[in-house]
């Protein structure tokens, strides 16, 4: 059955009905989420903190003092015993016992496109399968289809490739990502205003506007026309108050928006936060920069100031909320950073050896997996490769990752690639 069945007359004009009526649901939006999260069959979320560019490993969570390579930052002590970390992420240092750091990474894709697309979907671009992104993927699995608000939010995807790097692929549009974009201090969701006429006269709209397809989408069932009818049931569905409302982040406190610092990444952070309490499986919010060819040292430190604060206090708030022990946490970027630093007092790609960190839901933190060398230029131990962290990620979600998609092509596409070792000394 298509989805161009599921929308029948009754269920267009019971949404659009409800669209327009002006009832607020916040207060019951909140105790259901605080119900929710006290529920030990609620299904886990992932936020994926994305860092656009290729974080510097040496200078965040694999710090070499002692050799040339390792560059004028100190390490700090951790919440966890024998875990350190750079001394610009004092916060997070103090949540490190929920937090594990994956040092082994180990890719071959150097370019920034190539990489982006094999770290954010587990497989190499090949030929005509469109390969969905872990976001689409967690929505397939987790989302609910009647739900107001999407099943994948992406929060500031940024440049040239963030498109390939959020696209639902062969999954279609139903798990294509609702775009937050940002603008000075605000982050906003376009055209979320309800139309500029009477209830009565919205209602009337749709319903001609239905009337006036039902006949065109019978006989043209596919994908282009379940496209068609994904955007406008799911703008019908974001353009009730209660969906709205969850994007109006002055519903929350000066206090706690401080803390998660005042930049477009931290309140997209307490965006994330409250996507997850209303039941958004996959959010994932961007922070650029982290392309430091030229003077490394100055924009690492800068990013991290913006990273700090933003993180921990997520961190805080998940737990406070009854939500950490259901929401996993992911921090990466396509790749890492040379250890050798160049002329420029800068760093290059480097997929050879870097860091990822995993937390919360799934995760037994307080500790860190594989080891670089001295020199921080291999990995000496347990390498872990992309569709390794993509099936990681799965079992930690309660996903398996050998389940199978049929792709565009006709073939079945498993969660993970089969050639997959997931980390599951790191799983709880």
């Amino acid at each position: 059955m298509t989805s161009v069945d599921l929308l029948t007359r009754r269920t267009w004009l019971r949404r659009s009905a409800l669209m327009t009526t002006g009832m607020s649901l916040s207060g019951l939006l909140g105790r259901l989420a605080a119900q929710a999260a006290e529920d030990p069959r609620r299904k886990r979320s992932c936020i994926l903190l994305w860092m656009a560019g290729g974080p510097s490993q040496l200078d965040t969570f694999d710090l070499k003092p002692t050799h040339t390579n390792g560059g004028p930052f100190k390490e700090i002590a951790t919440a966890a015993s024998g875990v350190k970390i750079s001394e610009h992420l004092p916060q997070l240092a103090r949540q490190m016992n929920r937090l594990a750091i994956l040092r082994s990474m180990r890719t071959r894709e150097g370019d920034h496109e190539r990489a982006t697309s094999h770290l954010r979907t587990g497989y190499l671009p090949q030929g005509p399968i469109r390969f969905p992104s872990l976001g689409a993927l967690v929505s397939n699995e987790l989302a609910d289809l009647d739900a107001d608000l999407p099943g994948f939010v992406s929060v500031l995807p940024q440049g040239a490739f963030s498109q390939s790097a959020v696209a639902a692929g062969f999954l279609g549009s139903s798990h294509a990502p609702l775009v937050v974009a940002g603008s000075g201090e605000t982050l906003k969701v376009e055209d979320l205003k309800p139309p500029s006429v009477s209830a009565q006269r919205s209602h009337e709209r749709l319903e001609l506007l239905h009337t006036m397809e039902a006949s065109f989408l019978a006989s043209r069932r596919g994908t282009g026309t379940t496209s068609h009818v994904t955007a406008y049931d799911r703008a019908v569905r974001l353009g009730r108050k209660a969906a709205a409302r969850a994007f109006d982040l002055s519903q929350e406190k000066d206090r706690l928006r401080d803390q998660y610092g005042r930049s477009l990444f931290g309140q997209g952070c307490l965006l994330a936060r409250r996507l997850i309490e209303r039941g958004v499986p996959f959010v994932e919010v961007t922070l650029g920069g982290w392309d430091t060819h030229d003077n490394n040292f100055e924009q690492v430190k800068s990013l991290c100031g913006v990273l700090d604060p933003a993180w921990a206090t997520l961190i805080e708030d998940l737990k406070d909320r009854g939500l950490l022990d259901s929401t996993l946490l992911v921090w990466m970027g396509e790749f890492g950073r040379t250890p050798g630093i160049n002329p420029r007092n800068g760093r290059d790609h480097y997929p050879g050896a870097w860091s990822v960190v995993l937390g919360g839901g799934g995760i037994k933190g307080g500790q860190t997996i594989g080891r670089t060398s001295k020199d921080g230029s291999t990995v000496e131990d347990r390498p872990v490769s992309a569709p390794d962290l993509i099936a990681t990620i799965c079992l930690a979600l309660g996903l398996d990752p050998k389940k199978q998609n049929l792709s565009n092509v006709n073939r079945p596409i498993r969660l993970a690639d089969p050639s997959c070792e997931p980390v599951k000394e790191v799983l709880a």
